[in-house]
């Protein structure tokens, strides 16, 4: 009866933690706090363009000069102005208070400054003469050219579509690097967010002082398994959520965001990239999570396990002060070293595989690492967890726990409970 107790693991730790307040005020923190940022964001664009439109579309009183020679009477007729006799002269008219601005265009506006006087109308409102005198020139500029094409290539407003090889077929470039970087950042996600509870996930039932009562139902290795696919279940929850700010955002304000059209029919999804990278990504996680849970079966309090905890999660972004050489030179020395450490590898073989570096027989070697390790220290923390679970005020030894294992079942004991 108690290997058959997955389930209810699964489905008690699942519902026990979704329906906990504090659950839902750290899931929800993250997307509040996106969505105000996107709201302001928002305001402020709207009111940026609103403001440089009011600029450029702002009428008042102006002379200038034109040493260029590039501005046309009829564009500057239709914005309102006048020509001067002489810099001095416009000068003196906005100091006398008869105009309201000044432009001074000279000999090369590519390379020297237009001269901008004007009233002052506050240090926000006095922006509107400059976004006047360039859009003066501009437009002076694209009518001498003549070609709304022409104007267009002077603007460098130019595409361009990129096709390269590998192996005599088309390779997908960044948009074949996209769909494997996915499975890195699930992974960061996954960690991240999770970390805490998988480390915890032992220690509440030792520090609550129930576990004797727990292991006389459950089987440990169906509660540790259960403890592990429902923190799975959660993540997705946190990740949907998570992910819902952003969905939204595209969907119905990418424009005002400024977030730059996703062609998903761009994108290049290789098979085997694909496969490496779910395989690396679910032994990564699972090689986690049992260390994790082991850590949390081997330390009487969440204090002591935070150092060991700290150090972990340092691993998961050493990777990244070389992520240079793992994109252009990833047969480097340190490189290989990343690749196949366990708890450097899902990061830096997950980098190598998007960048497409990653040879398939180093992934077969890193995979099959990872999940044999993942196999081994999941059955540790089993052991860790049994061995260790009325232990409530001093550290497991690991040697202490393999001694026990190697015992006839008949001399085992159970370490001597502590008390007080």
């Amino acid at each position: 009866m108690a290997r058959h107790n997955l389930g209810t693991v699964v489905r008690f730790e699942f519902v026990r933690t979704v329906t906990k307040r504090r659950f839902w005020v750290a899931t929800l923190f993250v997307p509040v706090v996106l969505i105000v940022v996107f709201s302001l964001v928002f305001v402020s664009n709207n009111s940026r363009t609103q403001s440089e439109a009011a600029q450029k579309n702002a009428h008042f009183s102006f002379e200038y000069t034109d040493a260029s020679g590039v501005v046309l009477p009829s564009v500057v007729d239709a914005a309102g102005g006048t020509l001067a006799p002489s810099t001095e002269a416009g000068v003196a008219a906005v100091k006398a208070g008869t105009i309201d601005a000044f432009f001074a265009y000279p000999a090369e506006p590519a390379t020297q400054k237009i001269q901008v006087f004007g009233a002052d109308i506050g240090v926000f409102n006095n922006g509107e003469y400059a976004s006047v005198a360039q859009s003066i020139l501009q437009t002076s500029a694209a009518e001498r050219l003549g070609s709304p094409e022409l104007t267009s290539i002077a603007a460098g407003n130019l595409t361009t579509n990129t096709i390269t090889y590998s192996n005599g077929t088309v390779s997908g470039g960044f948009n074949g690097v996209f769909p494997p970087l996915i499975f890195l950042a699930i992974f960061y996600a996954v960690i991240l967010l999770l970390g805490n509870q998988m480390l915890s996930a032992t220690l509440e039932e030792k520090e609550n002082r129930v576990t004797e009562m727990i292991l006389t139902t459950i089987n440990p290795t169906s509660l540790i398994l259960g403890k592990i696919v429902s923190l799975l279940f959660i993540g997705i929850v946190q990740m949907l959520v998570f992910a819902l700010p952003f969905v939204l955002g595209y969907v119905f304000f990418r424009t005002q965001l400024n977030i730059p059209n996703l062609d998903l029919a761009a994108l290049t999804f290789d098979p085997q990239q694909m496969i490496v990278g779910t395989l690396i990504l679910l032994g990564g996680f699972a090689l986690f999570t049992g260390t994790l849970v082991a850590l949390g079966a081997a330390m009487p309090t969440v204090k002591d396990a935070g150092p060991i905890y700290g150090a972990l999660m340092v691993l998961i972004f050493v990777p990244f002060y070389t992520i240079s050489l793992i994109i252009s030179d990833p047969t480097a020395l340190i490189v290989q070293i990343f690749s196949f450490f366990p708890y450097s590898a899902p990061v830096t073989a997950l980098l190598r595989n998007a960048f497409g570096t990653l040879p398939l027989w180093q992934a077969i070697i890193i995979i099959a690492e990872l999940w044999i390790l993942a196999a081994l220290v999941l059955r540790l923390a089993v052991r860790l967890f049994r061995y260790g679970s009325i232990e409530y005020s001093r550290k497991i030894s690991i040697r202490e726990v393999m001694q026990s294992a190697r015992r006839p079942v008949k001399q085992r004991e159970l370490p001597p409970v502590a008390h007080g």
